[in-house]
């Protein structure tokens, strides 16, 4: 697994670090056809290296990939880009409120261009030799936006179709969930919910109030992406 310093370096390791903060009874575990998934941190304190050992993970096998991160605020915006731009097997890109247009303009359009870049990549080749040959060279795709600085259709700027949705904070209400979604997600992309024990009820109330099923994610990250 590519991971930074300090953070285990084993797939090992990473599933060792995401006890569940309950019960499985008090959360959301169906047997879902769909593509959200919750990722279970114990503490708060936890978060960060636990995001940062799931990239690694992920780094691995399908190096390349197009990921959005949304947060709820520029303080963790600020933390997340501060934590993962470094990492040698990432390319990471913020949107922030006071960012200039010209800028806003080429960050949407990079993201854009690296995802059908990795979308021809992924049709042109069969999936285990593309996952062999993107993990030994090509890094992740990574944008990171709060909800206020999510793509919007009034500006006529397309959706980031990105592969993955990482709910690096959980939205507390269902619109801005399904805002996210839209704004951020292809048709047939995965959405990952980080989720401390002091969350669970709110990952239940989303899922009841979607109508989605939110299913604990497996230790195997391959077996989703």
């Amino acid at each position: 697994m590519r991971s930074p310093t300090a953070v285990a370096g084993s797939a090992a390791d990473f599933s060792d670090a995401l006890p569940s903060p309950t019960s499985p009874a008090a959360v959301p575990c169906h047997s879902s056809p769909g593509r959200h998934y919750y990722l279970a941190v114990d503490r708060t304190q936890f978060k960060m290296r636990t995001l940062l050992e799931l990239l690694g993970v992920v780094a691995d096998r399908r190096g390349g990939l197009p990921i959005a991160t949304c947060v709820s605020s520029r303080d963790e915006l600020d933390a997340v880009y501060a934590a993962v731009a470094n990492l040698s097997f990432v390319s990471m890109s913020p949107l922030y409120s006071d960012q200039a247009e010209a800028e806003r303009a080429s960050v949407l359009e990079k993201f854009r261009q690296e995802t059908i870049q990795w979308n021809q990549t992924t049709k042109a080749t069969n999936i285990a030799e593309s996952s062999r040959l993107e993990s030994t060279g090509s890094k992740l795709s990574i944008v990171v936006a709060t909800d206020a600085c999510l793509p919007q259709a009034a500006m006529a700027e397309a959706p980031l179709m990105a592969r993955v949705l990482i709910n690096y904070e959980l939205p507390t209400k269902k619109e801005a969930y399904l805002r996210r979604m839209s704004t951020c997600l292809a048709a047939d992309g995965i959405v990952i919910n980080m989720v401390v024990g002091g969350e669970v009820a709110t990952l239940k109330a989303l899922e009841e109030n979607s109508g989605l099923l939110i299913a604990e994610m497996p230790i195997h990250v391959s077996e989703i992406l």
